[in-house]
């Protein structure tokens, strides 16, 4: 009885319909992951800030003018977990402290919701500024200090890492 050969090449429909399964697989993987990590940022009223884009910009503008400066310092608390302590200082154009300033921090978590903390920061020494603050997660969080008084409102933005 004859044995019936295979002819040459028959595999090669399977290379293409495998090449096929391993991009629809890391298709699939990459779409997964894409949808279950960070959601991204959203912006509330964002077409109302829009509008308000050139006022933003003038009031950056008068805040630069006001020479202000500011020292963030972050540290923990000392046998304290998850007890951070924040310490703003302000000074006006010639260095001299800002004192009578009602201070607020927002601490926001800026790769995971639900974790934003609201302080008030009470005055230390004059112009220095400072609350212990939980922060229950170690690593980066932004810090939104907003500073009234003296006719003047002062925002800032500031990136610290919490230990």
């Amino acid at each position: 009885m004859a044995e019936k050969m295979r002819k040459p090449g028959w595999w090669y429909p399977y290379i293409f319909v495998g090449g096929f399964g391993v991009v629809l697989a890391v298709n699939g993987a990459l779409a997964y992951f894409a949808t279950s990590s960070f959601t991204g940022l959203q912006t509330e009223n964002a077409y109302e800030k829009g509008l308000a884009y050139n006022k933003t910009l003038d009031l950056a503008r008068i805040q630069d003018e006001m020479g202000w400066t500011v020292e963030v310092k972050v540290e923990p608390v000392a046998g304290q977990a998850h007890q951070t302590l924040v310490v703003v200082a302000y000074r006006d154009r010639q260095g001299q402290p800002l004192d009578g300033l009602a201070v607020k921090a927002r601490m926001i978590r800026p790769t995971a919701k639900g974790y934003d903390r609201d302080a008030v920061l009470n005055e230390v020494t004059p112009g220095t500024y400072g609350a212990t603050v939980d922060l229950p997660l170690e690593g980066l969080w932004d810090v939104n200090l907003t500073a009234a008084g003296r006719d003047a409102t002062h925002q800032i933005v500031r990136r610290i890492v919490a230990k």
